[in-house]
């Protein structure tokens, strides 16, 4: 569980996040919605540590994280799993390479364990066999897939993802979505997804924190969100032709 408590983040003095609490709980996809511009990926910064809150702070299964030493801080980044907008693969290095990289920074496991870990988290993304390949030889899902195997390398406690449908089809968008809300079931993870895609509300939305203007402006289900009365919210939600038909 990660805990956001009266969290404020301004950039020159313009302020992105007003107050922000709100609680991502273990064992579900935690997703964070809202416009671009609306400060949800700051958020999800402030939460592993590449932005600096100004006010607030965040726990994780009750330690503080923000405003901790660095040994304590580093302590819960190697819980943590991030799941980059672009992948982030390495183009140089091979699949198993690309897995390897995390083990090798954060861990003192040997060749054998290593090699036999990648094996088993590529078979979590049915990629099995895959170990030689590199980023080019893959498609757009297949290198979405091989950067969710790194991103659980180390068994996280926490997997962060960064609009993870960015750039795919519809139907590899919704095997990512199911493969995310799998991994979480099966490893009990507290996972927060950061994304705009109504579709994955509609599938794997069980936790939902609606971002607007920097405020906290709705908190609920997927079975929830098509029946509010909050115009901002409902503004977001019914934008495609898609939702307005679910909504009559």
């Amino acid at each position: 569980m990660i805990e956001v408590k009266h969290l404020y983040k301004s950039f020159e003095g313009v302020p992105v996040l007003k107050d922000i609490n709100t609680v991502f709980e273990k064992g579900k996809t935690n997703l964070i919605i809202g416009q671009s511009g609306s400060g949800k990926t700051v958020l999800m910064k402030c939460c592993i540590g590449l932005y600096e809150p100004e006010n607030g702070e965040i726990l994780y299964n009750g330690r503080k994280f923000n405003n901790a030493s660095e040994k304590k801080r580093k302590n819960i980044r190697e819980e943590m799993g991030v799941l980059f907008q672009g992948g982030a693969l390495f183009d140089s290095l091979t699949v198993e390479e690309n897995i390897m990289f995390p083990l090798n920074m954060f861990t003192k496991m040997t060749l054998k364990e290593k090699k036999e870990r990648v094996n088993y988290v590529l078979e979590n993304v049915n990629l099995s066999g895959t170990n030689e390949k590199f980023p080019a030889e893959l498609s757009g899902g297949m290198m979405k897939r091989v950067a969710i195997a790194r991103a659980i390398s180390l068994m996280p406690k926490y997997l962060f993802a960064d609009e993870p449908n960015s750039g795919l089809d519809p139907k590899t968008a919704e095997r990512i979505d199911q493969l995310l809300h799998s991994l979480t079931k099966k490893f009990n993870m507290t996972t927060v997804i950061n994304t705009h895609d109504m579709n994955s509300v509609i599938q794997i939305g069980e936790n939902i924190s609606f971002i607007n203007k920097g405020n906290l402006w709705w908190e609920g289900t997927n079975k929830e969100i098509f029946h509010t009365n909050n115009p901002e919210l409902n503004d977001f939600v019914f934008s495609t032709e898609l939702t307005r038909r679910l909504k009559e």
